[in-house]
């Protein structure tokens, strides 16, 4: 916070409530400014591994993860993205000579751009021997967007009992818990080749893209819904609902279908719903906090973007704590500690 007063000598100034949000928020005058820069962690490894297994090359979908990663953090403040910035990190040069995986690699991330509709500005793509292991790579990407109009800031401060809570539909495990999915491969009888389901094995299961959600919160501009909050829900799963720091109790009375992946993972890692529902998104990628009024037509907006979404719960006055009632879950203000 030290740092926010420099922007006075420029004529701006930062908004302090999103300071611990997921993304940074600027005020210049006439708009907001918003920044990001998140990277993508360990699922790559999944591809490589995969990759050994299949022959097939998996970095079109891992490039759209690492996009997911910046650009679903920072829509939750209410933000048009409108640049993205790569920083792909390679143990060696060499790694970009193998033509199939950069191509995939450069052929996702202009399609993960062209879903929401961002420039790709460019980048940095050093190769670090000895500082990343050699064959691998470290992907990051960053991303700045605009509020405007300023109406549209999203960080809270209308957030109160009454408002619905709006889940948005994931694919699958998206990029987080993929250390626990890693380590549950090395004990499962055929790896990653592993069936989750009939026509599908755990690592491709494992892969499936995180899905894009700005194609939501733009269409529920363009419908005239502005969420009170947002969060994005990665890790620490259902916890994230947790993050504003208000004093509110979440009550959720309907959870979304879990997707084979996640159940598959649930089982084999013999978690109970608790322990899953506090690592895994567990069907549940996006959470829009909206006005009651405004829930069922939030609902409409996603699936017309091809996102399934429930009306999930409510607000309430209380105690700052989660409740799932289907599941008989409960988890408190010490369970989320973000900021």
């Amino acid at each position: 916070m030290a740092t926010g007063g420099h922007l006075a000598k420029h004529g701006f100034s930062e908004v302090a409530a999103s300071r611990g949000e997921s993304a940074y928020v600027v005020d210049v005058g006439p708009f907001y400014i918003a920044s990001i820069v998140e990277c993508l962690g360990s699922k790559a490894l999944v591809a490589d591994e995969m990759n050994k297994l299949t022959g097939k090359s998996y970095y079109d979908s891992i490039a759209q993860d690492t996009i997911a990663m910046a650009i679903n953090d920072l829509i939750t403040v209410g933000a048009t993205p409108l640049v993205v910035q790569a920083y792909w990190a390679a143990g060696g040069s060499d790694w970009f000579s193998d033509g199939q995986r950069a191509q995939a690699l450069v052929a996702g991330w202009k399609r993960a751009c062209d879903i929401c509709k961002v420039s790709w500005g460019g980048g940095e793509t050093p190769a670090l021997a000895g500082i990343v292991a050699d064959g691998r790579i470290d992907l990051a990407a960053s991303c700045t967007g605009l509020i405007n109009p300023k109406q549209r800031l999203s960080v809270g401060d209308k957030l109160a009992p009454g408002d619905s809570i709006v889940l948005l539909a994931s694919s699958g495990i998206h990029a987080n818990g993929l250390s626990l999915a890693r380590k549950l491969a090395e004990r499962l009888p055929q790896g990653y080749l592993t069936p989750v389901t009939p026509n599908l094995n755990f690592g491709e299961a494992l892969l499936a893209p995180t899905v894009l959600y700005s194609p939501v919160t733009e269409a529920l501009y363009e419908a005239g819904i502005t969420p009170h909050y947002c969060a994005n829900i990665t890790g620490h799963g259902w916890r994230k609902l947790l993050r504003h720091p208000a004093t509110h109790t979440y009550r959720i009375h309907t959870v979304p279908e879990v997707t084979p992946v996640l159940k598959f993972i649930q089982e084999h890692a013999r978690q109970d719903d608790k322990e899953a529902y506090s690592t895994l998104n567990m069907g549940a990628g996006f959470a829009l906090f909206v006005k009651a009024a405004d829930a069922q037509r939030t609902v409409e907006v996603a699936k017309s973007q091809g996102v399934e979404a429930i009306v999930a719960g409510q607000i309430e006055a209380g105690q700052k704590k989660l409740i799932i009632e289907p599941l008989n879950i409960e988890f408190g203000d010490e369970a989320l500690q973000l900021r």
